[in-house]
């Protein structure tokens, strides 16, 4: 497996897409009762962030795939918050999985954070899938905790610098 995009795919600023698709995408994708998943709870009242978020179009202009950004942080057992980006949803139809859309918006998102002052990635995820193409880790997340159920071992985190990962403390939306 390849991290090439497909070659009819074209991405654009998630923001240029009218929000109702991207609810029928995200419904099709995952299913209508995603909205009570502990991933929303972690990011609840945020809005996701319009530089790191996309979408994917097919060779006749058709949105196949979205991903999205959250501002979010890990609040430490002192009170301390500490600012990350959530990754996720990533989204693609299901006709259309399998085809690197979802790897290509994941690149995408990544390459949009400023290398200057990287914040951690966080998401919940396949670890083997996202470990091997992009450095997602669950080794620094097992203090961490989350305001609803979760598989512990799909908690993962990806980060320049691990020394900045608070040892504990529960995840949730940025309030900074």
């Amino acid at each position: 497996m390849s991290l090439s995009s497909p070659a009819s795919a074209t991405l654009i600023p998630l923001d240029n897409v009218d929000p109702t698709l991207v609810e029928q995408l995200l419904d099709r994708a995952f299913e209508p009762e995603r909205h009570t998943r502990t991933a929303y709870k972690v990011r609840e009242g945020m809005d996701w962030l319009p530089g790191l978020s996309f979408a994917a179009l097919d060779a006749d202009e058709m949105l196949v795939g979205t991903i999205q950004c959250w501002p979010v942080a890990v609040t430490d057992p002192a009170g301390r918050p500490h600012p990350m980006i959530m990754v996720g949803p990533v989204a693609v139809l299901p006709d259309h999985q399998g085809q690197g859309y979802g790897q290509a918006l994941m690149s995408a998102s990544i390459a949009g954070i400023d290398s200057r002052a990287p914040l951690p990635q966080v998401m919940i995820g396949d670890p083997e899938y996202y470990g091997r193409f992009w450095g997602f880790s669950n080794e620094r997340t097992a203090g961490w905790d989350l305001p609803g159920p979760f598989e512990r071992r799909r908690l993962l985190v990806r980060c320049e610098n691990p020394a900045v990962l608070p040892e504990a403390g529960v995840l949730g939306p940025w309030q900074g």
